[in-house]
């Protein structure tokens, strides 16, 4: 079976990059297109859906605000594309029919469209005006709720999905619509933000806001763990399911230019609004205390302050009955002791 040549990525060693903050207006072409009406796939989410924690309005309102000038912030993204493709020219398969979830402006999306281990690629994202900027680029990219893929069983030979899986307020439900989607033996290949990532920003904005309120308010988006995704894969119903992490340390002149930064992804908060739980604004005097505290605690020798960006990154294959199956315990037919006195020749094991 193909699904033997399945990706079982080594751990990566952290990398360090830094970011200048300088950005350029992109010129964005606005054509008209045509929008799919996404179907909810109900029989395919969790029986008990837990509240909702983002609000997918507000997360499309926040990628929609990014879109003109998203490519001069997409490092991360255009990171974690080319590591995919990296990761998806180990498998000895031809695609014939992918669906790239959370496309943004269709980076990974092109990527794929010019890969030759794909035929076709379609991506769907939840901004029309990001939508737009990739349609303008030539690419097959729909609105679409990555919560509600709305397509057939068995449509897609490979689903991929770079930062945008974190945004699920139900994940293991938007994960058993992957495996839906797949054909038998299809593969999901993905990275999310993990739990680690922010952590400096969130522990500089607690200690001011503490500091200066006595109280604190939730500022930056909880992220799934290693352990968490990897129990997730399992629940979903994917066959040979692998993760691992790589940690990625970006490294800024100033606490203020990560938050640029991460306006810029369309990565900014995105709670959603519970009776009785309103947040309190970030305030200048906030602001500058979150900066203080950021500096005293993670700043380096030169001056630069560390933001760490944690990836998950995700592998499995939708069941299949040609795959290989590990062995039941006790069905073994070889003796290991016997196989070892072969490999010495015959001799007898020596203390």
């Amino acid at each position: 079976s193909s699904a033997a040549t399945a990706p079982c990525p080594a751990w990566r060693s952290p990398v360090t990059m830094d970011r200048c903050g300088q950005t350029k207006l992109l010129n964005v072409r606005s054509p008209a297109f045509a929008e799919r009406a996404a179907r909810c796939i109900s029989t395919s989410m969790t029986a008990n859906t837990p509240p909702a924690l983002f609000d997918t309005a507000k997360v499309a309102r926040n990628r929609d605000r990014a879109s003109f000038r998203y490519r001069n912030y997409a490092f991360l993204k255009d990171r974690v594309s080319s590591h995919l493709l990296e990761r998806l020219e180990d498998v000895s398969r031809v695609f014939e029919s992918v669906l790239d979830l959370g496309a943004h402006d269709g980076l990974l999306t092109e990527m794929l469209a010019a890969s030759p281990q794909v035929k076709r690629v379609l991506g769907l994202e939840s901004s029309p005006l990001l939508v737009k900027a990739a349609q303008a680029a030539g690419l097959d990219v729909e609105v679409g709720d990555i919560e509600a893929i709305p397509f057939e069983p068995a449509t897609f030979d490979l689903v991929t999905s770079a930062l945008a899986l974190h945004w699920a307020n139900d994940l293991p439900g938007a994960l058993v619509q992957v495996r839906r989607v797949l054909r038998p033996d299809g593969l999901f290949l993905g990275a999310l933000f993990g739990g680690a990532t922010l952590n400096e920003l969130r522990t500089s904005l607690i200690e001011a806001e503490s500091s200066l309120t006595g109280g604190v308010s939730a500022r930056v988006s909880p992220m799934p763990g290693l352990q968490d995704m990897a129990g997730l894969l399992q629940r979903a119903g994917f066959a040979l399911p692998v993760a691992d992490v790589e940690r990625i340390t970006v490294r800024y002149s100033s606490p203020l230019k990560l938050i640029e930064d991460l306006r810029g992804m369309g990565e900014q908060a995105a709670f959603a609004t519970r009776e009785g739980q309103e947040r309190r604004p970030l305030s200048r005097r906030l602001l500058s205390r979150m900066v203080e505290a950021y500096h005293e605690r993670f700043s380096d020798p030169d001056g630069k302050v560390r933001a760490t960006f944690e990836v998950v990154w995700l592998s499995g294959w939708a069941p299949s009955a040609d795959q290989p199956k590990p062995l039941k315990p006790g069905s073994g037919r070889v003796s290991l002791a016997e196989a070892v006195r072969k490999a010495r020749g015959g001799e007898d094991d020596q203390p």
